[in-house]
């Protein structure tokens, strides 16, 4: 086990430091060129989230925008049945209809305060693509959005709300035509412009600063959460606190909230890109981190019915949470997440992205297998809404 006061001011969660790493992972494996444009933004951020009044503008623009704070909802019908207390933490209620909202807007503030006027992004589902869209038109700037092709055609509809609030998406045809390769060439793209463009990077992945930057500005999810649970539970905080996990930005803003209580930290991969469970260490897109890998060392193509989880690699602060024992990733198949879609919508009334659903359908597995013990309490982050999956939720069923 790693020691969990490795991090410079010697807490868990917190600044990572120069170097950016969290325990062995983290870093910064960028072209030369790059390192300008990285520094340049670590310096940026930490002026802005040291000054009041970006955060003032970011807080009003949450509220007011996004329609922070998101709902606490408890799921009754669906604790009944399992015999558990199952809470919902709501991001799929955010404005564009996930957590990405979060993320997007901080960096569109900052990119605007270092005088950058365009925007690039890679997206898997959409939903990064969506909200950096909506930032770009509410702040007057150009977004040029990176998608694979595969996913182009799995989530058309996605694409057509892009468009239509002024981004351009370009498909991107090689490797698997999903969401690494999309991430490749938005980083290709960038060393290109790094002048007049920002980088907005989706999840908590890339080089150093960003796998902090959107940890940092995706905390607000378990800040809040952990504020609705002291007033909704007895004991103050849940038995366990469940995420969903590609890069794993939502997962990482929730833990964030929880990670200094006795609360279990539980990250859900998609069993076809599950970088803890069957990675090894390696570089990725500019960060060390457990990748999918062959026996050559070679990245390994990632698969799940969910776009946003179709990633060969995991956050690195994600890895370091594994390997300090701190948090605990999980497994879930394809064919589990389209009847843990139907139950919640069955149970709740609320139709869960399948990004989300991973995380419900591990809780329903365990809480009938007996690995969640009766009458715990179980937050579980539901990061997204399950309208850009229609069309796959039905084909598959």
């Amino acid at each position: 086990m790693t020691d969990l006061t490795v991090l410079p001011n010697g807490s868990v969660m917190a600044d990572p430091g120069e170097r950016g790493r969290f325990g062995g992972h983290g870093g910064r494996f960028v072209p030369e060129s790059l390192i300008p444009a990285c520094t340049e933004l670590e310096t940026a951020f930490r002026e802005a989230w040291a000054d009041q009044r970006f955060r003032r503008d970011l807080d009003r623009l949450l509220a007011v925008h996004a329609g922070r704070p998101t709902a606490l909802t408890p799921a009754w019908r669906l604790s009944e049945e399992l015999g558990i207390n199952v809470l919902l933490k709501r991001e799929d209620l955010a404005h564009t209809g996930s957590h990405k909202i979060n993320n997007v807007l901080g960096q569109a503030l900052l990119a605007r305060r270092m005088g950058k006027t365009r925007l690039i992004a890679e997206t898997g589902a959409g939903q990064h693509g969506v909200a950096t869209a909506t930032a770009a038109a509410l702040l007057g700037l150009e977004a040029t959005v990176y998608m694979g092709a595969k996913d182009v055609e799995r989530q058309a509809l996605n694409v057509f709300r892009m468009e239509l609030l002024g981004a351009e998406v370009v498909p991107v045809t090689g490797g698997s035509r999903t969401l690494k390769d999309a991430t490749s060439e938005a980083l290709r793209q960038w060393v290109t412009r790094v002048d007049d463009t920002h980088y907005c990077i989706g999840s908590v992945m890339g080089p150093h600063p960003y796998p902090w930057i959107v940890r940092e500005l995706q905390r607000v999810i378990g800040e809040e959460a952990r504020a609705q649970c002291a007033a909704e539970l007895r004991t103050g905080v849940p038995d366990y606190v469940v995420a969903c996990i590609g890069g794993g930005s939502n997962a990482a803003g929730t833990f964030a909230g929880f990670v200094d209580t006795p609360a279990r930290l539980v990250g859900v991969e998609a069993e076809g890109g599950a970088a803890v469970a069957f990675g090894r260490v390696g570089v990725l897109h500019g960060f060390r981190s457990y990748v999918l890998q062959d026996e050559h060392g070679q990245v390994s193509e990632a698969h799940s019915i969910a776009a946003g989880l179709d990633y060969p690699g995991v956050g690195p602060e994600h890895a370091f949470l594994n390997d300090s024992g701190r948090a605990r990733y999980v497994t879930v198949n394809d064919a589990e997440v389209i009847p843990a879609v139907r139950r919640l919508a069955r149970t709740e009334g609320i139709l869960p992205a399948l990004e989300s659903a991973h995380a419900i359908a591990w809780v329903i597995r365990a809480a009938e297998s007996g690995e969640l013990p009766p009458f715990s309490t179980v937050l579980v982050a539901l990061s997204g809404r399950g309208d850009k999956d229609i069309h796959t939720i039905r084909e598959t069923a």
